[in-house]
């Protein structure tokens, strides 16, 4: 299931949202300050941020995910109701936007629309190869690939990202986690082993592109 990430100084919030998005069965992560929220934007695959958070807030966290990750959808939290505090949050780069006091059930709609919109869902067929989220399972021409737990994070984290290129430092944090120590030289290794499960010749790529100096796409068409 899609991870969401939750970003709120009010603790209630937290564990209000949190009780609510898991009850739909999301992963959920939680943060009570913009600097361990930016810590984990990698790992998600929606953001909900406050407006205003201590230190940096959620306006600012908007514009680190625009830079670090620019298909990361965020739904924007806040006590500003004026239409133009909603067209600012949305024009700096929020795809949607809930004033408090809300309705947990509407913030859980609301992250649903949006995940529909991006695509984000339990199974993605591309080309060949369908991948069962749910499962944790990998078919490639009706034919099972068996794949580490890492192996198949990182399969899912770039099929997710179809078409986009995801740097090294993006796949260490989304299938790795911020608290990982070592090299990004892990990313290239497991990338290797996919290929070789999955026939894929790295000079002529059917599923993994190489993009030098930057990281890895998964490619779209023929």
């Amino acid at each position: 299931m899609p991870n969401v990430l939750v970003v709120d100084d009010d603790p209630a919030i937290l564990e209000i949202l949190k009780a609510y998005l898991e009850r739909e069965g999301h992963v959920v992560l939680t943060a009570e300050n913009g600097y361990d929220g930016e810590r984990l934007l990698g790992q998600a695959d929606v953001a909900v941020l406050d407006w205003m958070l201590p230190g940096m807030n959620g306006l600012d966290l908007i514009r680190q995910a625009q830079e670090r990750y620019p298909d990361l959808p965020v739904l924007l939290l806040t006590a500003r109701g004026e239409e133009e505090d909603r067209v600012h949050g949305l024009r700096i780069g929020a795809d949607d936007y809930v004033v408090k006091p809300f309705s947990p059930r509407e913030v859980v709609a609301r992250v649903g629309a949006v995940l529909r919109r991006v695509q984000v869902h339990a199974q993605l067929r591309l080309g060949p190869l369908l991948l069962d989220a749910s499962a944790r399972q990998v078919k490639l021409a009706g034919q099972d690939v068996p794949l580490s737990r890492t192996e198949f994070d990182l399969l899912l984290t770039l099929a997710q990202h179809a078409g986009t290129v995801l740097t090294r430092e993006r796949l260490l944090e989304r299938v790795w986690g911020p608290e990982f120590i070592g090299t990004e030289r892990v990313v290239d290794v497991n990338i290797l082993a996919l290929r070789r499960k999955l026939g894929d010749d790295p000079d002529a790529p059917t599923f993994i592109e190489t993009v030098r100096g930057v990281g890895y796409r998964f490619r779209v068409g023929p």
